[in-house]
């Protein structure tokens, strides 16, 4: 199955966007984001898909601090992108925001992580890296299944702008460092492949 979009009026204010994804009544275990001020409904991941993010979140709960939060469905906004978005994994130091119970201002994110599904890879690839990098996440990381040579992680830091600098990139099997403040090697050859 692949990505829906619903269109809106292209004169809709962010607020009236974000309204709207708030209230509709979306189709039961979709994710429904705004991606670049078109909301987005997909289909719930695989099995595949939630195995990997299981296991990075697993491995990232060894080395956080008590009091930060690791989340699968928690959107986080980037008003300037058009993007109310949820990443795979969000890692942030704040675990209750008094703005909004819907979503958190992307900029508290320490670490998104997406893993890609065959429908909507691009989103993973293009779109979403330049909101979080627009918000000054420090850290994404792009699980990419179905990446043209075969499935890779990559690891980018560094948001210029609406750009990443790629830190590393590895092929499905090999390790890959998360630097500080996490300070921790996950091992890819624990993934299941596509």
């Amino acid at each position: 199955m692949s990505a829906l979009t619903v269109s809106q009026d292209p004169e809709q204010s962010w607020d009236d966007l974000v309204r709207f994804w708030e209230e509709m009544e979306w189709p039961e275990g979709s994710k429904v984001e705004i991606i670049e001020g078109i909301i987005t409904v997909s289909p719930a991941p695989a099995l595949r898909h939630n195995v990997i993010a299981e296991r990075i979140q697993r491995r990232l709960y060894s080395v956080i601090p008590e009091e930060w939060g690791i989340y699968q469905t928690l959107a986080i906004a980037v008003p300037s992108r058009l993007g109310m978005l949820i990443p795979d994994l969000l890692v942030t130091p704040v675990r209750e925001h008094s703005e909004s119970d819907s979503h958190l201002p992307a900029a508290l994110a320490e670490l998104v992580v997406e893993v890609t599904s065959k429908s909507n890879a691009r989103h993973d690839r293009v779109s979403k890296p330049a909101a979080y990098a627009t918000a000054g996440i420090p850290l994404y990381l792009l699980v990419d299944r179905w990446a043209p040579d075969g499935p890779t992680v990559t690891l980018f830091r560094g948001p210029n702008g609406d750009v990443y600098r790629p830190l590393n990139t590895v092929k499905f099997g090999e390790p890959i460092t998360l630097p500080e403040p996490f300070d921790l090697v996950i091992d890819t050859a624990e993934f299941p492949d596509t």
